[in-house]
């Protein structure tokens, strides 16, 4: 193939080769570490082109699987292609794709969940096995053979680092400007030789503008010219906004206490409509000289660094709507003045995210009346998405925000009696979130959070059914500490609804 000017490196031109080529050099049982971080940086190529492959080699009765590591969700074309060929055996750590997830349910995929912060080390722990090749978007190769990262960091460095072979996507569709956008720290050692990580502030620069890799272990490079897919988002409705009012509320009285400075703490929050309806609050707010410490910033947060509220944002991936990413252009040289993309292993480091005081709020899919939340499965069995960072922020940070609805679509509980799966258990969950109100259970003992849950965040229609619960389990004379009937705790699946 021809050479190409974002690929400057000398004798990595001859690399260069199709998709489909590329995906020739994956043989079945290859392990996989792919760039992309909910919905960005992702290989546009390859991934098409292998399951493209992959669907062939099935049909001649050939079997051909891989497995796949990633940074966190990644698209249609990469998670949703590999999972209707039938063609990922292992995935990890976060997906968010229908397909893969029907897959999963249906016990055709495996799939292991875990914090984003513990994958990089994990991989490098060796417990999650071998590292056979890294697939990675990069904007441009520089002559000293350097990586440019696209518009997600994740796990890159890693799988660059740990793989023994490495293809590499150019994307000449990613705007040239995004150099120098990224943090790429080597600093991080195994035990026992590991050193505090120094960040002191949202805006400290520790590391490279560049990823390394060793030019000996690039197999291929493909050119692409593909913009990211762009997150749909659809207006804030009123449940989002009364709960993004709510929290508003709360953090203007926790600065009247003094508990938190006029400027707030870093922000953490997770992907979704509630979290761009409490970025419009804030931006209408009084808050002034805003910071974030998070794992990707949205279109709110882009607003609020627009208007000037939010001085400095550090994330590990830009997460837009097509809107969002052409503001971002538009403007590119002051985001990049503001904006630092870290790696996933940084920008949810425990150490990092505790020293700097971070406001964690994070979706939940349901929560029981002891303040224990459940934010990946449905009735206990069936994964929705993941885990993702939620623990490292909810964990580690200053103050853990989780928030829903207090109903689903059909009118189902989403307080009930004992969640029917533990992602973060009462010892890590501060306050809880619903269009109904606030609950703030710090310094609460159980019971005493039951009845704050039940009347500010579970619905009207289900508070007298709640209540009548813990009323019943308080009979049983040697469990008044955590209230239980464990025979009727699941029987709100079936029977209450609002």
């Amino acid at each position: 193939m021809t050479s190409h000017p974002r690929i400057l490196a000398p004798g990595l031109q001859d690399r260069i080769m199709t998709a489909a080529q590329a995906a020739a050099l994956i043989a079945p049982g290859t392990t996989i570490g792919m760039s992309g971080f909910t919905g960005a940086g992702y290989p546009k190529a390859v991934p098409t082109a292998l399951a493209a492959r992959i669907e062939a080699e099935h049909a001649a009765g050939h079997p051909f699987k891989v497995s796949i590591w990633t940074g966190a969700s990644t698209s249609p074309e990469l998670d949703g292609a590999m999972a209707k060929v039938d063609g990922i055996e292992m995935r990890l750590p976060y997906q968010s794709d229908p397909t893969c997830r029907e897959y999963i349910n249906a016990g055709r995929l495996e799939y292991m969940d875990i914090h984003l912060s513990h994958v990089a080390q994990h991989a490098w722990f060796g417990f999650l096995g071998k590292l056979d090749v890294a697939l990675v978007e990069v904007t441009a190769i520089n002559a000293d053979g350097s990586l440019v990262p696209s518009t997600s960091v994740g796990n890159n460095k890693t799988w660059l680092d740990l793989a023994d072979k490495v293809i590499i996507e150019v994307n000449s569709g990613m705007d040239a400007r995004l150099a120098g956008m990224h943090d790429v720290y080597y600093g991080t050692a195994l035990p026992p030789h590991r050193k505090p990580v120094p960040i002191l502030e949202t805006r400290d620069r520790i590391g490279d503008s560049f990823l390394r890799c060793d030019p000996s272990k690039i197999i291929a490079i493909v050119h692409t010219d593909e913009p990211d897919r762009g997150i749909n988002f659809t207006a804030p409705d009123a449940t989002s906004e009364a709960i993004a009012g709510h929290i508003l509320e709360f953090l203007a009285h926790e600065v009247k206490r003094g508990r938190l400075p006029p400027s707030l703490l870093p922000i953490q929050s997770g992907v979704g409509n509630v979290s761009n309806a409490v970025m419009a609050g804030l931006d209408a707010g009084p808050f002034e000289g805003l910071t974030a410490f998070t794992e990707v910033i949205q279109d709110g947060m882009l607003q609020l660094l627009r208007s000037g509220k939010m001085v400095h944002a550090s994330a590990t991936a830009l997460s837009l709507s097509r809107e969002g990413q052409k503001i971002l252009l538009d403007d590119l040289d002051y985001y990049r003045e503001r904006i630092l993309l870290r790696t996933q292993e940084i920008s949810n480091h425990p150490e990092v995210v505790r020293r700097l005081g971070i406001i964690a709020i994070n979706g939940m899919i349901e929560a029981d009346i002891y303040g224990n939340v459940n934010s990946t499965h449905i009735r206990g069995s069936a994964i929705m998405n993941g885990i993702g960072g939620s623990g490292d922020f909810a964990r580690n940070g200053y103050l853990s925000f989780f928030v829903t609805p207090s109903v689903t679509k059909d009118g189902t509980s989403r307080i009930v009696p004992m969640a029917t799966h533990v992602d973060h258990t009462e010892h890590d969950v501060q306050v809880l979130v619903t269009e109904q109100g606030l609950a703030d259970l710090r310094g609460l003992s159980p019971k005493q959070r039951s009845a704050v849950i039940i009347e500010r965040c579970a619905h009207p229609d289900l508070r007298p059914a709640l209540h009548g619960y813990v009323e019943e389990a308080m009979r049983n004379p040697r469990g008044r500490h955590t209230p239980h009937v464990l025979e009727k705790a699941f029987t709100f699946l079936n029977d209450w609804k609002a």
